[in-house]
């Protein structure tokens, strides 16, 4: 809890005035963070504010060693803290918390002006940390590896020109024909009672189907004498 009823006002209106906004973040009813800076950029960085239990009679304890911070230089954070204390003194016996935040916001590049900017942005000044992308250069295709005896067989079933020859796949239609004639005779069973006539019509689709099998491998039969090797 707050220490004091000033404590508690402002920190209902902090919670309010930043509700949903990803920079805030309430440590404590006491203390708060705030990231100056959208995610990933060279120059953000954190400011954390702390109320002691006099505060706001007595100036809040303002800190930037916070692990974000960890690519900005010593005199850069120091220049940072001096110019909050300026503004800390300005507001001193008021709530300032707000106040100090966004003037850090609205004087970031100022505060930032001699930071040297990384070519490779710290891990450490990201908040939401994602997998990197991997350039284009280095992006390897994976093939599938063949074993000899896959290459053989896929071999065997292509023509000089490296294609599959028009029904090497029929062996499958083969098989389809044999599970129509099955499935037909059962759905004509379900119309005919005369167990005669159901025998009769069963060589009947038998006849038909192994005569379109041998058209079938007399077609392929024809096609491989016709590939060269």
């Amino acid at each position: 809890m707050a220490a004091n009823e000033d404590q508690e006002m402002e920190l209902e209106a902090l919670r309010s005035i930043y509700e949903g906004d990803v920079c805030f973040r309430e440590l404590s009813p006491v203390s708060f963070q705030y990231r100056i800076g959208e995610s990933g950029d060279p120059k953000a960085f954190l400011i954390e504010v702390s109320w002691p239990e006099t505060y706001p009679q007595t100036a809040p304890v303002i800190s930037m060693d916070a692990f974000f911070n960890n690519t900005i230089s010593s005199a850069i954070k120091q220049s940072i803290l001096d110019k909050l204390m300026v503004e800390v003194e300005a507001n001193l016996g008021t709530a300032m918390t707000y106040t100090l935040f966004e003037y850090a916001k609205d004087n970031k590049e100022v505060f930032m002006e001699n930071q040297p900017v990384n070519t490779v942005t710290s891990v450490s000044n990201s908040i939401a940390i994602g997998t990197p992308d991997v350039p284009a250069s280095k992006k390897k295709d994976k093939k599938e590896h063949l074993s000899k005896t896959q290459k053989r067989k896929l071999a065997d079933k292509t023509d000089n020109k490296g294609e599959l020859p028009r029904g090497w796949n029929w062996v499958d239609v083969i098989k389809h024909v044999s599970i129509f004639k099955l499935s037909f005779f059962l759905v004509f069973k379900g119309f005919v009672r005369n167990s005669k006539d159901c025998c009769l019509f069963w060589i009947l689709i038998t006849y038909f189907s192994n005569a379109l099998k041998c058209l079938i491998l007399l077609k392929i039969g024809i096609r491989r004498t016709l590939i060269p090797h």
